[in-house]
């Protein structure tokens, strides 16, 4: 990395980082600098990973964004981005209840995932057979997202650099698939969801909306750690979350959101906002 681009990758790091957890927002940082793009952001994405660790946070896996294709346009992005999450970011939700507090969190939205654990390592060129045999579990997942860019307006630089717009992660009850992993492959891209409240309003989604299907999303995710050398590659025992199987919706305090999944053996779970 050249010193001028070290010197802004240490520069908008800090900035991100002092925003975290405080509502605060900003101008997207591809309108005030002139080149900022993906292979820049990721360096910032390594860079505020180490800063987190250096107060505490430890990396537990990664998340998927702007898989599903049908929202890029909404976005003004046309490309799925990555970040990691942190053993502070994700909650346990195996009960099939869960609590999120959004304050701090600006513009938040909430998202139905699925959710998958590495019991090994995957490797760039992996076809979905190989994919399938690094998993040993997968869970129903709720993720609430962000924006430090008002309006969700930004470039898929910015997105992927302000923690892949990623503040909390809640991974549902697990279901182990090593039996048969060639059943669950299946069930991951045929699945479908539907995410409802407590007042009325819910969003239809399917596994094929992610890239085609979970499974793909993860192919994505790990050819593209393979581009930038400085990201770290994928290791058994991360969390790997594949990207909203619905249109995100806006994470309002009072209401409850519950997901129902068919096709697929996971059971239904349900997030209150406060």
């Amino acid at each position: 990395m050249e010193q001028a681009n070290r010197s802004r990758v240490e520069r908008l790091s800090a900035e991100a980082l002092a925003l975290l957890g405080t509502g605060a927002q900003i101008p997207p940082f591809s309108e005030r600098y002139a080149g900022f793009g993906l292979a820049e952001a990721y360096d910032v994405v390594e860079r505020v990973r180490e800063r987190r660790r250096t107060r505490g946070e430890v990396p537990v896996g990664r998340k998927i964004g702007f898989t599903n294709r049908s929202v890029w346009g909404g976005y003004g992005i046309s490309g799925p981005i990555w970040n990691y999450v942190f053993d502070r970011t994700v909650h346990d939700a195996s009960s099939g209840t869960s609590a999120c507090t959004l304050d701090g969190f600006p513009e938040p939205r909430i998202e139905p995932e699925l959710v998958l654990h590495l019991a090994t390592a995957p490797s760039a060129g992996m076809d979905e057979a190989e994919l399938i045999s690094c998993i040993d579990w997968v869970a129903p997942g709720f993720e609430i997202v962000h924006s430090i860019f008002p309006g969700w307006r930004f470039s898929a630089a910015d997105a992927a650099a302000a923690f892949g717009v990623h503040a909390a992660l809640f991974a549902g009850e697990r279901r182990d698939v090593t039996a048969d992993r060639t059943q669950w492959a299946r069930a991951l891209s045929q699945c479908e969801v539907e995410m409802s409240n407590d007042r009325g309003r819910s969003r239809h989604g399917c596994g094929e909306n992610v890239l085609g299907g979970p499974l793909q999303a993860l192919r994505f995710l790990v050819d593209e750690i393979a581009r930038y050398p400085a990201c770290e590659p994928l290791r058994a025992g991360e969390l790997v979350t594949t990207g909203t199987l619905t249109e995100a919706m806006p994470a309002v305090a009072g209401e409850t959101w519950t997901s129902r999944f068919t096709g697929i053996d996971l059971p239904p779970l349900s997030l209150s906002l406060r």
